[in-house]
């Protein structure tokens, strides 16, 4: 079943697992989520949902986005608005509120979110180029692009070649995270490893696209002595086994 719910990023921290493992995870302040729009088949073509976040005042708002939370009559008004296309959408009315338990513990998520902004930076900050040779004779010039090799033919810089520019800022994903914990008294999911954005940044959790195939115990070890997998050290109890 798909799920989706709209957060705000607190921060990472670490927590320790039942055989005492660090787990470095991030925090997600998951919902609370109204429904504020319901997509049909019939009416609009395809089924989706329009969830708010963030509570606001009326007076941050624009006509057009007030008047069209007045329609859904939410007692709240709603900052942040997102439409996730999800495949069954029936059970869901407008007025409707989402949680942090949505999800559960184990589950694989995509996480969306605005990455920091760097400003401009160079080709050596931003795409990692190599910079010259700190030599006598190098000049100024030790983390310039330098040349970019147009002779005749092309006689131009092909789209996409690394140089300076605008760096982060733009909406980036981050797949397949799983779900170590998840804290319905606070509201909150944590997600090992680390998304997109500041602290206090808008996310977006949904189901993560990736298929994933449980590994069946006991699979069949190669004993072949040709193969480095086969030839185990009988000193090991892994090899004695066999």
């Amino acid at each position: 079943m798909q799920k989706a719910i709209i957060g705000k990023k607190i921060g990472m921290t670490q927590i320790f697992d039942d055989a005492g493992k660090v787990i470095p995870v991030t925090l997600i302040q998951a919902g609370p989520c109204t429904v504020v729009q319901k997509k049909t088949t019939e009416k609009d073509g395809y089924e989706a949902i329009q969830l708010g976040f963030d509570t606001v005042k009326e007076k941050k708002l624009t006509k057009p986005e007030l008047g069209h939370q007045k329609k859904a009559g939410l007692s709240e008004y709603k900052r942040v608005l997102k439409e996730f296309p999800l495949q069954d959408c029936s059970k869901y009315e407008v007025g409707d509120e989402l949680t942090c338990d949505v999800f559960a513990e184990g589950e694989y998520v995509d996480v969306t979110g605005i990455s920091k902004g760097h400003g401009y930076q160079g080709a050596v900050k931003r795409r990692g180029a190599h910079i010259q040779k700190m030599t006598h004779g190098g000049g100024p010039v030790h983390r310039h692009s330098g040349s970019m090799g147009s002779t005749t033919d092309p006689s131009r810089i092909f789209k996409g070649k690394i140089g300076a520019g605008q760096m982060g800022n733009e909406q980036s994903t981050v797949l397949n995270l799983d779900i170590v914990k998840v804290d319905t008294e606070l509201g909150l999911i944590a997600v090992r490893g680390a998304i997109p954005g500041p602290k206090g940044g808008v996310v977006y959790v949904k189901n993560t696209v990736k298929t994933h195939v449980e590994k069946k115990a006991g699979a069949a070890v190669s004993i072949n002595p040709q193969k480095q997998s086969g030839r185990g050290n009988p000193q090991k109890a892994s090899a004695r086994t066999r």
